[in-house]
């Protein structure tokens, strides 16, 4: 007798749909599974077999084939251990084949029956919509990840006995609710930019940077605040809309780095790696690949700290994330693409010391020119011509740190870069950008047009710093968003000249 369970496989972050089919058959007793499953999947049959028989049901003393379609689709995780067990005890008659297959089901098993979340359940219950099936079953601990994907049917269960019980018709299924998005508001506790004295420079950076989504390098000597000035961009950002939100939240997902009571990201993640780092770590990797960095940081902020630090293959290996937004990982068996549209920030010394550049009455710079250009060459030039804005955060004098005048608070600055937001969501209707740095070539000429003043103004400035096309785009780019910040619906060339200062200094 052959009987079948539905359920799906995650890879990357998509999810596809998979039969599990058994055959009960005279014979001696085994149990096998084929259809390309990995160590974990071959191990689901001791598990199945101990939760089965300790929650009280049968297990055949018979030849148990198990097959996976697709056969030609590697099958990983915990989460195929539901299904083979259902499938097992619909054979024995337990409950009607009509009423299995009704259901995708996703789980790992205990071995006293009991059902454990597994990883990427968001991304097979938003999947499963387009699967025609009338629920999806998953472990109780991830019904509220689960329940976010929109128009879902959502089951939950803590033991096997609820899942039998549910298809012979016994008790009722048990349906969650629609999840909703719970909207992030900053309230100002904790990190504000209202703390950061000083740095006008740097604040207002950081402002364009979070109008536009562009790229940000800070140099500076020891203890200027480059760290902590970074660490208060997520505060000034939009907050997160429920597109952004399930996009990162299905990246987290895949990574098992949900829990029961967060099993939504509602605020732009902040990634700050060390800068020891593996190439895997920074952009993912791993059998099965799982996100990196790049991708952990989607929609958020990715912070490198001491940038020359990190090796020069993981900063180069950033190019590709910071070009298309998303990161290719390619392996013998499987090509996966995961997203990774994030806000740069970077910060580094001047120099080995840190203070070429920044000298004052007790801080000398001792670097030799050979040591300066050795230091600077860790940055590939190809790399900073990635980074849309570029300023130096000097030390903060004592009159500063002394003084009662704050700056805007995040909430004031927050303000305005939604305004700003708002004016370019507008401005791309109909188009996949959601703001100007993710602007390709064309869209640059369609949405910064320049009058003969400004054409003129960038003439001059290409002679005489010898701007690549990319980093004339770019600064297009940044104007584009000064201007979004004054609502000018023109580009001018004053708005033109405080992008070029970012850029060139």
């Amino acid at each position: 007798m052959v009987t079948f369970s539905r359920t799906g496989v995650i890879i990357g972050v998509s999810a596809f749909p998979v039969v599990v089919e058994v055959d009960i058959s005279p014979g001696l007793p085994s149990f096998q599974i084929v259809g390309l499953p990995e160590a974990a999947v071959k191990e689901s049959r001791e598990r199945v077999r101990s939760a089965i028989r300790n929650s009280g049901y049968p297990f055949p003393a018979s030849r148990i084939t198990v097959n996976l379609a697709p056969a030609d689709l590697r099958k990983e995780g915990t989460g195929l251990d539901l299904p083979i067990a259902a499938a097992l005890l619909c054979a024995q008659g337990l409950f009607p084949q009509e009423e299995l297959a009704r259901y995708c089901l996703v789980g790992e098993l205990a071995l006293d029956g009991m059902v454990r979340s597994v990883p990427g359940v968001l991304v097979l219950s938003a999947a499963a919509r387009e699967w025609e099936v009338a629920g999806v079953v998953v472990p109780a601990d991830s019904a509220g990840e689960a329940a976010m994907a929109p128009n879902s049917s959502i089951l939950s269960l803590r033991h096997i006995h609820e899942l039998v019980d549910m298809l012979a018709g016994r008790s009722e299924p048990s349906y969650v609710a629609q999840g909703k998005m719970p909207l992030q508001e900053h309230d100002g506790a904790g990190v504000d930019m209202a703390d950061v004295m000083g740095q006008e420079s740097a604040k207002r950076a950081l402002e364009i940077a979070a109008a536009g989504g562009h790229n940000l390098l800070m140099t500076g000597p020891p203890g200027s605040g480059k760290t902590m000035l970074a660490r208060r961009l997520p505060t000034i950002m939009p907050p997160l809309s429920f597109e952004e939100g399930l996009e990162t939240t299905m990246i987290y997902s895949v990574a098992g780095l949900l829990s029961p009571d967060r099993p939504f990201v509602t605020s732009r993640p902040f990634c700050a790696p060390h800068h020891n780092i593996s190439v895997a770590g920074m952009t993912g990797g791993g059998q099965p690949p799982r996100p990196g960095q790049v991708s952990l940081a989607h929609n958020g902020v990715l912070f490198l700290d001491e940038m020359p630090e990190f090796s020069r293959g993981v900063l180069e290996a950033l190019r590709q994330p910071l070009e298309d937004g998303e990161v290719v990982i390619s392996r013998a068996s499987v090509t996966v693409t995961f997203p990774s549209r994030f806000c740069l920030v970077a910060a580094r010394n001047p120099c080995p010391c840190g203070y070429h550049g920044f000298e004052d009455g007790s801080h000398y710079c001792d670097c030799s020119h050979a040591v300066l250009a050795r230091y600077r060459s860790r940055l590939s030039g190809p790399l900073l011509d990635r980074i849309d804005l570029h300023v130096d955060v000097p030390a903060v004098r004592w009159r500063e740190l002394d003084s009662a005048r704050q700056g805007d608070p995040s909430l004031e600055i927050r303000r305005r870069v939604v305004e700003a937001r708002t004016r370019q969501s507008k401005r791309f209707v109909g188009t996949p950008f959601r703001c100007n740095a993710q602007m390709g070539a064309k869209q640059v000429q369609e949405f910064c047009p320049l009058d003969h003043q400004g054409r003129r103004f960038m003439e001059q400035v290409c002679d005489r710093y010898n701007l690549s096309a990319r980093a004339m785009v770019r600064v297009l780019k940044v104007a584009r968003t000064i201007a979004d910040l004054e609502g000018s619906p023109g580009i001018t060339a004053g708005h033109l000249a405080e992008a070029v200062q970012f850029r060139v200094g």
